[in-house]
C-alpha cells in the first residue's frame, strides 16, 4: 500500500511526452519524407523504454549515491537535446502546413520539399550524438546498480510519533489549541456520534504537536472514556490500524485473530463508548480504505471524536465531517520564542545581545515554520561564537546538517505523482516571496510540456488546474494573505523546489552575476539595480535554455532590462526558449525580428511593457500558444498576418491602445481566452469573426459595437452559443442616431445561460431587449449597467435569481424606478432575493422611486446588504418603506433636493453597520421619530459631510453603543455633542469644517473615552491655540491638526498629562496647513512621540530644519520626523 503511494520519477513524466512527440504524426512524415534513417528513431525510442524502467530506483539512490545523482542528470541533460530535436522537426511540418495554406495537407507539402543531402546528414549526425550519448549512460545503469522495479527505502525513514509532547516544543499555539478543544468538547451530535476533526499543513508547521496538545489537555482527559493515539504515516494498512487502535484501548490482542476478528473485537470494545481517536501523519486519501476502517468505529458513543492531521486536503476532504482546521505559520515573535528556548539556556538570550541580533535574522528565514526555528536553535546551542551563526544565517537552508527538516519536506515531494514532481520543481523558478496567479504558472507548465494531452473533451488548462489544485492540497502553494487570486510558497517549499530542480532552474537575484550551468534549462533574474544585460551575460553557455523570465521586484524602480541590441543577440543565442517573459520592462519599445528564429516558443509575456508594435516576424511563431500584453498601454496595432499563429490558447490585449483587430482571427479556432475584441470603422475582423471561436472562456470584453453595420453580423458572432463565457462586458463608444439599430444589435448578442457576470456600457437604445433581466439567466450574479443615456426605463432585474451585485449608473433619461424594474416574480417570492450590493450613481433626472409592494409577501431585497446612492440630485426618497433586514453599509452623496430626507431611519435597518451621507442640505437628525434607548446596536461607523443642518441624536452614548468611528466634515449648525457624550467605545473621531462645534470644543469631554486612539481636527479659523482647553483622553495614539489658518501656539499644558502614561502614549503627531503656527512649544514634545508630521507650516518648516531650526532641539527626540515642504 505504501509503494502505491510514493510518486514516479520526475524524468518519467518527461519521457512520456518524449514517447508521444516520437509517435506524432509530424515526426514520422518529416522522417519518411526526408528519408532519414527510420531505424535511429526507434533506436531512441529503445534506449528511452530502458532507462524508463530504473528511473524510480534511480531518484531513491541519488539521495545518498552522489554518482547516481550526476548519472541523473546526465540522462535529463541528454533528453532534453533530443527532446529539442523532434520539436524542432515537429515545427518544420507544421511550417509547411501553415504556409501552404489549407488547400493541401502537410503530407503534400512534404513531398514538395527539397531534401538536400547536406539537411539529411546535420539531422542524423545531432540524432546520432544523442544516441551515442544515451547508449553510453544506459551501460552504466547496470554498474551503478540501477534495477527494474526497484526502489530504495532507507533514505527517507521517518521516526513515529506519540502523543508525549514537550512543553518546550510549544510556542504561540493557544488559539489553535483553544479552536480545537471547542470542537472536541462541542456536544452538538448533528444526528451523529462520532465527528472527525482534520489538521492540514505543511511538513513542519506543527501538526503533530497540536494534536499532542488537546490530546493531553485536562478537560480532554475527563470527557473520554477511551484515548488512542496512532501514528498511521504512510503505509495506510487498515487492519494493522485497527490493531494498533484495540492495543491502546488496552484490548489483549491475539496474534492469530483475522481481520473480520479484529474489526468484531473492536466494534464490541467500542460500544456506547466515547473515545477520541488520534490518526497522526495520514497520506492515503482513498475512500474505501477509510470506510472500512470508520465501520467498527460507528459503533461508538455519542461525542466520539477522530483527529486526523495530514499534510493533503484531499485526505482531509475524504474524512472530515467538520470543516478543515488549516494550520498557520507561527509569528516572527513566536519563532523567535521558541527558536531561542532550544538556542540558549532556559530560553534567555540577554546575556548575549550580538547573537539575538543575529539569531533573529536566522528566524525570519524560517518563515513561522516551528520545526525549522526549533531544529536551528538546538544546531546554535552549543555555539556561542558570532562567526558560527552568521555562517548559518548566510548558509541556504539545505546546506545544513539539519535532516529532520529537508526529512519532512522531502517526504511531501516523494510523494507526488511524476507528474506533479516535475511542475512543482520548475515552480523554483519564481523569486522567495513573488506571488503568482495560478493561470500564469498554468500557462508556463503547458509551454514546457508539463500537462499531459487531456482525454475526451477536457482542455489542457482544465487538466492543468486539477494539477495545480493537487499541489495546493498538498500544501506546497499557499494563497496569498495580501490577495486572495494570488498564491505563494513558503521560503522553505521554495528551498525545496530549488534543491529537486537542481543545475537545470537557476534564479539569479540580488544582482548575483555568477555563471549559471549549462544545464540550465529554466532561468529568471530579479533585478535589484543597475542594467540587467551585465548579468544576462552569465547565461551565455546555457545555449539551450528554455525559459527566460524577467522579474521587477521594484516595479516603481525604473532601469534597463533588457536593451533592443541585447535582445537581438539573446534570440539569436537561446533558440530553444519556449517560455520568454520581459514584463515590466519599460525599456522594451519593440522586438527585433530575430524573434522569429525562436521555433519553440509557446508563452510570451510582454505585459506592461512600452512596445508600439509586434514585428510581422512573430507570426511565423507556430507553436505559440500564450501571448500576454497585458497593460503595454502604446500598443496600437497587432500583427496583419496573426491568423498563422495557428496553436494560439491565450491572448491577453487587456488595457492597450488597439483599436481594430486583424482580419481573419476566426482562424485562431484554439483560442481560448481572448480578453478583448476592437471593433474597426473600416479594417480588421468583422463581429462575425467571433462566431468560428467556439472555445472561447472566461472574460470576454466587445468594443466599439457602434462599428456594426449590420445587426444580422451580430449574430453570427454566436455569443449564445459559447457555453463557457463566464464575463462578458459590451461596450458603445460613440452614437449612431438609430436607436432601433442599437437596440436590434443587442439584441443578437444575447450570452449563453451560463453568464455569471455582465456588462453593458454606453449603450444608445431607448429600451434594453427582452433577454436582459430574463428570468432564464439564473446564473447571473454581477449586472453593470452604465451610460445608457437614452433609456428612461429599466428591465426587469428582480427576476434574475442568483443576482448578487447590480450597478446602475448615469442614465441620463430615467426619471422613475418603478413596478418594472422589479418584475413579475411569479416563480418566486421575492424580487432580488439574492441581491447582496445595489448601487444607483449619477442619476441626473431621477427622482422617484417605487417600492415593491408592501402587499406581496416578504417584500423586495431580502438579503442586501449595501446600497450606494450617490450623484442623484432629484431623488425624493432614499429608503424603501419596507425592511431592510441585512442592510450592513448605506452610502448617500449628493442628493440635493430629498426633501425626504430631514431625519434617517436608523431603526428600519437593524444590521446597520456603516452609513456615510455627503451632500444632503435637509437632512436634520439621525432618526424619524424618537427612538427607543438600545434599539440600534450594530452601528460601527457614521460619516457625514456637507450637512448644514444636522444634529446629532440625544443619547447617543446609550443608542448608539457599539459605534467606533465618527466623521463629521462640513456641518457648520452643529453645536455641539448629543447629551449623555459620545459612546464609550469611540475609537476614531475627525471633525472638519465644523465651526460651532470646534469653537465649544472645551465640552467634548474627550477624557472620558478611554478607547479613543485616533483625532483629526482641522478646517477652522477661529482656533489660535491648540488643544488649549480640550482635553485629551490618555489612549490617544494619533493626533491630526491641519488647516487651521490663524493656529500660532500649541499649547502644551493640556498635552503634557500624557507623558507620564508609559502604558498609552501618544505615538504620532501631524500639523498640516497651518501657516500661522510660529514656533513648536517650549517644553519638548512627550518622550512617547514616535512619529511627527509637519506639512505647509511655512513659519515652523524653517524653525525645524534638522540641526539648523530654533526649535530641532525641542523635536530631535521623535525617530520619524517628516517636514514637506511648503510648495
Amino acid at each position: 500500500m505504501a509503494a502505491a503511494l510514493v510518486g514516479g520519477s520526475i524524468l518519467s513524466a518527461f519521457l512520456q511526452v518524449l514517447f508521444d512527440r516520437m509517435a506524432s504524426r509530424e515526426v514520422l512524415d518529416f522522417f519518411k519524407e526526408r528519408k532519414l534513417n527510420e531505424r535511429l528513431l526507434k533506436k531512441l525510442k529503445i534506449m528511452m523504454i530502458s532507462v524508463n524502467g530504473v528511473l524510480d530506483d534511480a531518484e531513491e539512490k541519488q539521495v545518498t549515491k552522489p554518482a547516481v545523482k550526476e548519472w541523473l542528470d546526465e540522462l535529463k541533460d541528454a533528453v532534453y537535446e533530443a527532446d529539442d530535436l523532434l520539436d524542432e522537426i515537429a515545427y518544420e511540418a507544421l511550417r509547411l502546413e501553415v504556409e501552404a495554406g489549407s488547400q493541401i495537407t502537410a503530407n503534400q507539402a512534404l513531398r514538395t520539399l527539397s531534401s538536400s543531402k547536406r539537411e539529411k546528414e546535420e539531422m542524423e549526425e545531432k540524432l546520432g550524438e544523442i544516441l551515442d550519448r544515451l547508449e553510453y549512460l544506459v551501460q552504466q545503469k547496470d554498474a551503478l546498480g540501477l534495477r527494474e522495479g526497484m526502489r530504495e527505502k532507507a533514505s527517507l525513514q521517518k521516526t513515529p510519533t506519540t502523543s508525549l509532547v514537550d512543553d518546550i516544543d510549544v510556542c504561540g499555539r493557544d488559539h489553535d489549541k483553544e479552536a480545537i478543544l471547542k470542537l472536541l468538547l462541542s456536544d452538538v451530535s448533528n444526528g451523529k456520534n462520532l465527528d472527525v476533526i482534520p489538521i492540514v499543513g505543511m511538513g513542519g508547521i506543527g501538526k503533530t504537536t497540536l494534536a499532542q496538545l488537546v490530546y493531553n489537555d485536562r478537560g480532554v482527559q475527563e470527557s473520554f472514556d477511551l484515548k488512542a493515539w496512532v501514528c498511521v504515516s504512510e503505509n495506510f494498512d487498515v487492519f494493522k490500524i485497527t490493531n494498533d487502535v484495540l492495543e491502546e484501548f488496552g484490548s489483549v490482542i491475539d496474534d492469530a485473530r483475522t481481520p473480520n476478528q479484529l474489526q468484531l473485537k473492536l466494534r464490541e470494545r467500542l460500544m456506547g463508548q466515547k473515545f477520541l481517536l488520534v490518526l497522526d501523519d495520514v497520506w492515503n486519501n482513498s475512500y474505501a480504505d477509510w470506510d472500512i476502517l470508520m465501520r467498527p468505529l460507528k459503533s461508538a458513543g455519542q461525542g466520539s471524536k477522530i483527529i486526523v492531521t495530514t499534510r493533503n486536503e484531499s485526505v482531509a476532504s475524504v474524512m472530515r465531517t467538520v470543516a478543515t482546521y488549516r494550520l498557520k505559520e507561527l509569528t516572527n515573535d513566536d519563532c523567535w520564542f521558541l527558536f531561542a528556548k532550544h538556542a540558549f539556556d532556559d530560553g534567555n538570550s540577554s546575556l548575549h545581545p550580538d547573537l539575538q541580533v543575529i539569531g533573529r535574522e536566522i528566524v525570519r528565514k524560517c518563515k513561522g515554520l516551528p520545526l525549522a526555528a526549533k531544529t536551528l536553535g538546538g544546531l546554535l546551542r552549543s555555539k556561542r561564537d558570532a562567526k558560527e551563526w552568521m555562517k548559518i544565517l548566510r548558509s541556504d537552508m539545505w546546506d545544513l546538517p539539519i535532516d529532520n527538516i529537508l526529512l519532512a519536506l522531502r517526504l511531501s515531494y516523494r510523494y507526488l505523482p511524476s507528474h506533479l514532481k516535475q511542475c512543482f520543481a520548475y515552480s523554483a523558478i519564481f523569486p522567495k516571496g513573488y506571488e503568482f496567479q495560478k493561470e500564469e504558472l498554468l500557462f508556463l507548465w503547458m509551454a514546457e510540456g508539463f500537462i499531459n494531452q487531456p482525454k475526451g473533451n477536457m482542455e489542457m488548462e482544465d487538466l492543468g488546474e486539477e494539477y495545480f489544485h493537487d499541489l495546493v492540497s498538498r500544501s506546497f502553494f499557499q494563497q496569498s494573505s495580501g490577495y486572495t487570486s494570488s498564491f505563494v510558497m513558503h521560503d522553505l517549499i521554495n528551498d525545496l523546489a530549488k534543491f529537486v530542480s537542481g543545475e537545470f532552474c537557476c534564479r539569479l537575484e540580488d544582482d548575483n552575476s555568477s555563471k549559471i550551468s549549462k544545464k540550465a534549462r529554466h532561468l529568471s533574474f530579479a533585478r535589484i539595480h543597475g542594467d540587467g544585460t551585465m548579468i544576462l551575460k552569465g547565461a551565455c553557455e546555457a545555449h539551450f535554455l528554455r525559459t527566460l523570465l524577467l522579474f521587477n521586484r521594484s516595479h516603481w524602480q525604473q532601469g534597463r532590462h533588457v536593451g533592443n541590441g541585447a535582445m537581438n543577440n539573446l534570440f539569436l543565442t537561446f533558440r530553444c526558449l519556449r517560455a520568454l517573459s520581459l514584463s515590466l520592462d519599460h525599456d522594451v519599445v519593440g522586438l527585433p525580428n530575430s524573434i522569429g528564429n525562436l521555433k519553440h516558443l509557446r508563452y510570451l509575456n510582454l505585459s506592461a511593457t512600452s512596445i508600439v508594435r509586434l514585428p510581422d516576424s512573430v507570426s511565423t511563431l507556430y507553436n505559440l500558444q500564450t501571448l500576454i500584453l497585458h497593460e503595454c498601454k502604446d500598443l496600437i496595432e497587432l500583427p496583419t498576418s496573426m491568423m498563422k499563429l495557428i496553436n494560439l490558447c491565450h491572448l491577453d490585449i487587456t488595457k492597450t491602445k488597439l483599436q481594430a483587430m486583424p482580419s481573419q482571427l476566426s482562424k485562431l479556432t484554439k483560442l481560448l481566452k481572448l480578453t478583448d475584441f476592437f471593433l474597426g470603422k473600416q479594417s480588421g475582423s468583422s463581429i462575425n469573426e467571433l462566431g468560428k471561436l467556439q472555445h472561447l472562456r472566461g472574460t470576454l470584453r466587445i468594443w466599439n459595437l457602434q462599428n456594426v453595420m449590420d445587426a444580422q453580423n451580430a449574430i453570427k458572432a454566436n455569443l449564445k452559443g459559447k457555453q463557457l463565457l463566464k464575463e462578458l462586458e459590451l461596450t458603445w463608444k460613440g452614437d449612431t442616431n438609430d436607436s432601433l439599430h442599437e437596440r436590434l444589435v443587442l439584441e443578437q448578442l444575447q450570452p449563453h445561460m451560463n453568464i455569471e457576470c455582465l456588462s453593458i456600457v454606453g449603450y444608445m437604445g431607448t429600451r434594453f431587449p427582452d433577454w436582459i433581466g430574463d428570468s432564464s439567466f439564473s446564473n447571473i450574479v454581477s449586472l453593470k449597467l452604465i451610460g445608457c443615456k437614452y433609456c428612461s426605463s429599466l428591465p426587469p432585474l428582480g427576476q434574475l435569481v442568483s443576482l448578487k451585485d447590480l450597478l446602475i449608473k448615469e442614465f441620463g433619461e430615467i426619471m422613475v424606478v418603478g413596478p418594472e424594474f422589479y418584475g413579475s416574480c411569479t416563480s418566486m417570492k421575492k424580487p432580488f432575493g439574492s441581491l447582496e450590493i445595489l448601487t444607483f450613481e449619477g442619476m441626473s433626472k431621477w427622482h422617484e422611486w417605487f417600492f415593491y409592494s408592501e402587499d406581496d409577501e416578504g417584500g423586495a431585497f431580502p438579503r442586501l446588504q449595501k446600497l450606494y446612492i450617490n450623484c442623484c440630485p432629484h431623488l425624493t426618497k432614499v429608503l424603501p418603506n419596507c425592511q431592510l433586514p441585512c442592510l450592513t453599509t448605506l452610502e448617500i452623496r449628493k442628493l440635493r433636493n430629498c426633501d425626504s430626507l430631514e431625519s434617517f431611519p436608523l431603526d428600519q435597518c437593524p444590521q446597520l453597520k456603516h452609513v456615510r451621507i455627503h451632500g444632503c442640505p435637509n437632512l436634520q437628525s439621525l432618526s424619524s421619530h424618537e427612538v427607543a434607548r438600545g434599539d440600534v446596536t450594530s452601528l460601527y461607523s457614521l460619516d457625514i459631510k456637507d450637512c448644514p443642518h444636522l444634529s446629532l441624536p440625544e443619547y447617543m452614548d446609550s443608542l448608539l453603543p457599539p459605534l467606533v468611528e465618527i466623521s463629521l466634515r462640513r456641518c457648520p449648525e452643529l453645536e455641539s455633542f448629543p447629551k449623555g457624550g459620545l459612546p464609550c467605545k469611540l475609537e476614531s473621531l475627525e471633525v472638519y469644517a465644523c465651526k460651532k462645534l470646534i469653537n465649544a470644543c472645551s465640552e467634548w469631554n474627550l477624557q472620558k473615552l478611554h478607547s479613543l486612539s485616533r483625532l483629526s481636527i482641522g478646517m477652522c479659523k477661529e482656533v489660535e491655540s491648540f488643544p488649549e482647553s480640550l482635553r485629551l483622553p490618555p489612549s490617544l495614539c494619533s493626533l491630526k491638526i491641519s488647516e487651521l489658518q490663524n493656529l500660532k501656539s500649541l499649547d502644551y499644558r493640556e498635552l503634557q498629562h500624557l507623558t507620564s502614561l508609559r502604558e498609552l502614549m501618544i505615538d504620532e503627531l501631524e500639523i498640516e496647513s497651518c501657516p500661522m503656527l510660529q514656533s513648536m512649544p517650549e517644553e519638548p514634545l512627550p518622550p512617547s512621540l514616535s512619529s511627527l508630521y509637519i506639512r505647509e507650516c511655512p513659519l515652523l518648516e524653517s524653525r525645524c530644519q534638522r540641526e539648523k531650526g530654533e526649535d530641532w532641539h525641542k523635536i530631535q527626540h521623535v525617530p520619524n520626523i517628516h517636514i514637506y515642504a511648503t510648495c
